[in-house]
């Protein structure tokens, strides 16, 4: 029974030797010298603007815009189940699913009027 999981234990001690390959080698076989270029923030060539102490405040777009990702990603984690099913869920599987994305088009009709889609 044991030997069953001997590709998953050769395949776990591979991932964890990767981990830590991956953790270790840039100490190795990076630039070792700092200068003011590599310890400054990456800003695409531009000196980076100043910033109050805490950070300053973060527009809450970013947070909508997320959580907007997030439901309709969770809406195709829906869809998945009911493709593969199909066939034994007949008329009912189609009712509820119809219901299901109807209401999903509503919430997403009432974001894209309220502006939430809009990006300024």
């Amino acid at each position: 029974m044991g030997e069953i999981y001997l590709p998953v234990l050769i395949l776990g001690i591979l991932g964890a030797l990767f981990g830590v390959f991956a953790i270790a080698a840039p100490t190795f076989l990076g630039a070792q010298g700092y200068n003011r270029a590599r310890l400054d923030s990456y800003e695409c060539g531009i000196d980076p603007t100043p910033q109050p102490i805490g950070g300053g405040r973060f527009p809450i777009r970013y947070y909508l815009t997320a959580m907007l990702f997030i439901v309709f990603d969770i809406e195709i984690v829906f869809l998945y189940p009911f493709a593969v099913a199909f066939d034994q869920l007949a008329l009912f599987g189609l009712v509820e699913m119809a219901l299901f994305i109807i209401t999903v088009l509503v919430v997403y009709a009432y974001v894209w009027r309220r502006g939430g889609l809009e990006w300024d």
